[in-house]
């Protein structure tokens, strides 16, 4: 092998007659590929999803469908959809989400117009606190306003000190009221923080211009800044009505004992009652509901840009 390469090199460095071809070059082997399939890489995440999210979701189902006597039936779903708790529970959880939706769009959006819009100290402070505020756990916010407006609250413990009388008058937290309350002044910075991000790519020129045509605030905001806004309003709406759909602690630590939600369901009839296909059906029927607002919740996302 040493030999026959001295031996190219010789006759690459030998000098050649006028008119005499070039050598020609002597091309590499070819190389055997030894890249991975993709399929093998996917393996492995596939594999921690499947173990994990989708074993238990399995389980739920198999559960749904499984009474207490054995074999598989569909009279736990019957059972359940015919209870008037379970109605009541959807319905509750129905409305509480939409009311909730509804304070935060409406909440979100005045306050992230003050933000965006009107000049005050600690403005940008204000805005950076939105982002850190979402990472606060629900029972967080709930708990402070326990601290508030409880029983044994710094609004009812006034009262009795001015007036002297034995009760304060606040106890609507353990109403569903207070719990609209709770779960609208948690998830607002959903809603606002898509808000702040469309309002920093508005084009300021619109605003000046519509206000040198003589355009009060109220018609600037109404024909130039709501319909840049709508598509963050969706995508901020859609995410807090699916989370509101499935909050527990905020229900759980108000105390609120007559408001049952379909997550509260699932514990009353799991963890309480152990009833455990009944649990597993509004278990179901919460995802379903869930899932599908997801999907409308991606769609509208992608719509906007998010």
């Amino acid at each position: 092998m040493t030999t026959s390469a001295t031996t190219a090199t010789t006759a690459a460095a030998a000098p050649r007659h006028p008119g005499e071809p070039a050598p020609a070059a002597t091309a590499p082997g070819p190389r055997r590929s030894r890249t991975v399939p993709a399929w093998v890489w996917a393996l492995p995440p596939v594999a921690v999803l499947a173990l994990a999210f989708l074993y238990p979701l399995a389980l739920v189902l198999q559960q749904s469908v499984t009474p207490d006597d054995g074999g598989v039936s569909l009279d736990p779903y019957a059972d359940v959809f015919a209870s008037e708790v379970f109605r009541d529970a959807l319905t509750t959880t129905v409305w509480l989400a939409v009311g909730s939706t509804v304070g935060c769009l409406v909440l979100g959006f005045v306050l992230a117009l003050v933000i965006a819009f009107v000049p005050f100290p600690g403005g940008k402070a204000v805005a950076r606190f939105v982002d850190v505020f979402l990472s606060f756990p629900s029972f967080l916010i709930t708990l402070a306003l326990l601290f508030i407006y409880g029983s044994v609250g710094m609004a009812n413990g006034l009262w009795t000190d001015v007036t002297g009388a034995a009760d304060g008058p606040f106890h609507f937290l353990t109403t569903p009221w207070g719990v609209l309350l709770a779960e609208i002044t948690y998830f607002t910075p959903f809603v606002m923080r898509p808000l702040l991000a469309a309002f920093s790519q508005l084009d300021t020129g619109q605003l000046e211009v519509a206000s040198s045509l003589g355009a009060g605030p109220v018609r600037i905001i109404r024909q130039v800044i709501l319909p840049e806004a709508l598509p963050a309003l969706a995508a901020g709406g859609s995410l807090v009505l699916v989370m509101c759909l499935n909050e527990f602690g905020i229900v759980l630590f108000t105390g609120a004992k007559d408001v049952t939600t379909l997550p509260m369901l699932v514990y009353s009839k799991a963890i309480l009652e152990s009833d455990y296909p009944a649990a597993c059906v509004v278990a179901v029927v919460n995802i379903a509901i869930s899932v599908g607002l997801y999907s409308l919740y991606r769609v509208v996302s992608r719509r906007a840009g998010a």
